[in-house]
């Protein structure tokens, strides 16, 4: 027992010291990568190419920005500080507006869609893919491989275009773009359906994507462990199929899902980029897409690094919790 608590206690430290690790290497990477592209961001602060500007004008401009100091170790040292007291900076393009601002002010937007959309994948994808691996071979394990390949290897953006087509300009049922109506009222109840009926068609060309995704993974996870010598034994004890499935199969086949389950959900906050630059939604993914266009590095800088440590947590997440459903990763 003591050795088993031992085990434990050393896989989460070891867990721990990883994403801590790769928490700073995210941190340095994101520092580095947002000065080494080409662009003088100086420049692009008075107006770019477009605008005719001094030398002085650009070194006042970079001054003010702390610009002209060396990176390695002034502006290194002044991002990591400042990095871990919550302060991201100010954006180029929305001038005087804090980075740390703007992005809890696209974030509900973003875990609005995505959200909403890996929820109702994994509970449709999940038991879709559990059945057909379970029933493998038969109609409804044809059926639902074909659809879901085709769903898994379509891009999101595309089906979120043949959706506005479709429900939005030849139907008439959805809109098709924004977040809500101009006409719609704060604080009502009309406001509130309205930006659900402006959800719909995002969260579908979402959804649709990680349907398939989730039911090729269960599917294999179920196929595997139906295979397996242990479930023979069971069905020769007399065992009946939800029995089965509940003792056994479930249980394991669940581990390689739940690892996908937990990595998917890290990329929540970066948001679908391209579905949301469709729909015109509101979130992280239509900031990015502006901040890009005018190369606003702290921007960007925020996104990535709200992006990186998302995707650590949601890894530390998936080792932590197989490590409970699988006694042997512990070892």
């Amino acid at each position: 027992m003591a050795a088993n608590g031992g085990r434990t206690t050393r896989h989460i430290g070891h867990t721990l010291l990883r994403a801590a690790v790769t928490l700073s290497m995210v941190v340095i990477l994101n520092f580095i990568l947002f000065r080494v592209i080409p662009g003088d961001p100086a420049k692009l602060l008075l107006g770019g190419a477009r605008v005719s500007v001094t030398a002085e004008q650009l070194e006042a401009q970079r001054k003010s920005w702390g610009l002209e100091r060396p990176l390695v170790p002034d502006q290194l040292v002044d991002y990591v500080s400042a990095t871990l007291h919550g302060d991201l900076g100010y954006s180029f393009k929305f001038r005087g507006r804090r980075v740390a601002g703007l992005l809890l002010e696209r974030l509900p937007a973003t875990i609005a869609l995505v959200g909403i959309a890996q929820l109702i994948a994994i509970v449709v994808g999940v038991t879709l893919g559990m059945y057909a691996g379970w029933r493998r071979g038969g109609v409804v394990d044809h059926i639902t491989t074909g659809a879901s390949l085709a769903l898994y290897s379509t891009p999101s953006f595309w089906v979120g275009m043949l959706l506005v087509v479709i429900f939005s300009t030849a139907l008439g049922w959805l809109p098709g773009y924004g977040g809500y109506s101009p006409g719609a009222l704060k604080g009502s109840l009309d406001l509130l359906l309205d930006y659900l009926r402006h959800l719909v068609l995002p969260v579908s060309a979402v959804a649709l994507g990680l349907i398939g995704q989730y039911v090729v993974v269960s599917r294999a996870a179920m196929s595997d462990v139906v295979a397996e010598d242990y479930m023979v034994t069971a069905r020769a004890k007399g065992l009946t199929d939800l029995q089965m499935l509940m003792r056994h199969a479930f249980r394991n086949a669940m581990l390689p899902v739940m690892t996908l389950v937990t990595l998917n959900l890290g990329y929540v906050v970066a948001g679908a980029i391209t579905v949301e630059s469709v729909f015109a939604w509101p979130g992280i993914g239509n900031l990015t897409v502006e901040a890009l266009n005018a190369r606003d590095y702290p921007v960007l800088q925020g996104i990535f690094l709200l992006l990186g440590v998302s995707i650590v947590v949601a890894n530390l997440v998936a080792d932590l919790t197989y490590g409970l459903l699988d006694p042997r990763v512990r070892q």
